[in-house]
């Protein structure tokens, strides 16, 4: 829709001044025709009109040439005497006079709005943008604060007690370092996603993909996390191989199976299922856990979400940003969920499925 939106700014933008004297030309024809019925001063009103309209859509230069050329058609076709710019009548005269100061007064009067609510909405923008990277630096701050001073607790241990410490606590506090590296890690590239996000910068890199394979790579990197709670997925192997950008699908994935995990005891089963409905890649991420309040629903993908009152950390950015890969496919991202009995995500896309897959399944 951006790209849609923008190539008609474009077209406008650059044809607007041909549009705009056709316009009032096609205008000024049918009500030339029409003389006999309304006489020759309605047509001033009409004219004026379009001009206005044009004032709500094309630059200042552009309205003020269709200003005149509209006055100038009014006096050459409709102002007796007819197909010349000579106005016999007096009170003609000073009708003519008007048109033309109500046409320029109100183009310049159009283009400053236009212009005060241009800056109103950079004004607004500014602040929503303010307000914004004020939000994640407090957030991001709050959620570096721990796995950095576990980093440098740990690097200052094993460097003030070497000698004194055993293998195994040199371990535990290495260990220890590579938890909090990763939960580094993922911070950061949670806040460069969020950022690509924002500019509209993210380029889909489609290519035929095994969604099989996907999960277990996702899976894989979640081993150490998942530890002690039930990960139900069964490949499917019929299954066709779908056209999409495997590492953003990989990133929506981890995301909501890193929060299942996150906000549900140990003991929970979470559930992964893949399925095609008509042109649509279905998946689903189910879980027997505590589920989500009613009243939160609403909210569960805005920047920052959190459950409210839960202990456990994050940036609430990881929804957020699974929702934007998703419908950077135009897919679409939904969740079901019973308070105390589950959460339910549900992800479509619309996807090219191969048809070389397909044969070799039957």
């Amino acid at each position: 829709m951006d790209l849609l939106s923008s190539k008609r700014d474009f077209f406008l933008k650059r044809f607007q001044l041909p549009i705009s004297v056709l316009l009032i030309f096609g205008v000024a024809i049918l009500l030339f025709y029409s003389v006999p019925i309304w006489g020759y001063r309605i047509p001033a009103l009409v004219l004026l009109m379009v001009v206005s309209l044009f004032a709500l859509i094309f630059d200042i230069k552009t309205v003020l040439i269709s200003s005149i050329l509209s006055a100038l058609i009014w006096n050459f076709f409709f102002i007796p005497p007819l197909f010349t710019f000579h106005i016999a009548n007096g009170e003609d005269g000073l009708m003519f006079l008007m048109y033309f100061i109500i046409a320029l007064v109100h183009t310049t009067l159009s283009f400053k709005i236009k212009e005060t609510e241009k800056i109103n909405r950079d004004k607004e923008d500014k602040e929503k943008s303010i307000q914004l990277y004020n939000t994640l630096l407090n957030s991001l701050s709050h959620e570096l604060k721990t796995p950095i001073a576990a980093i440098i607790g740990a690097v200052d241990t094993i460097k003030d007690h070497n000698m004194e410490l055993s293998d195994t606590n040199k371990k535990e506090l290495i260990n220890q370092i590579e938890i909090a590296g990763l939960r580094l890690n993922k911070e950061v590239e949670n806040l460069l996603n969020m950022s690509r996000l924002e500019s509209g910068s993210i380029k889909l890199k489609l290519d035929w993909t095994d969604i099989n394979e996907v999960i277990h790579i996702v899976l894989s990197k979640l081993d150490d996390q998942s530890k002690g709670y039930q990960i139900a997925f069964h490949s499917n192997e019929k299954l066709p191989f779908i056209k999409i950008d495997s590492l953003l699908m990989e990133q929506v994935l981890y995301n909501l199976i890193h929060n299942a995990i996150r906000y549900t005891p140990i003991g929970t089963t979470i559930k992964i299922e893949v399925q095609i409905i008509d042109n649509f890649c279905q998946l689903e991420i189910i879980d027997n856990g505590p589920g989500f309040p009613a009243n939160e629903l609403p909210y569960v993908f805005n920047m920052f979400y959190r459950l409210p009152h839960h202990k456990t950390g994050g940036s609430g950015l990881g929804l957020s940003i699974a929702k934007g890969f998703v419908e950077a496919h135009n897919g679409n991202i939904e969740l079901k969920s019973i308070e105390n009995e589950g959460a339910q995500f549900i992800i479509k896309l619309p996807a090219e499925f191969s048809y070389l897959n397909n044969i070799n399944n039957e």
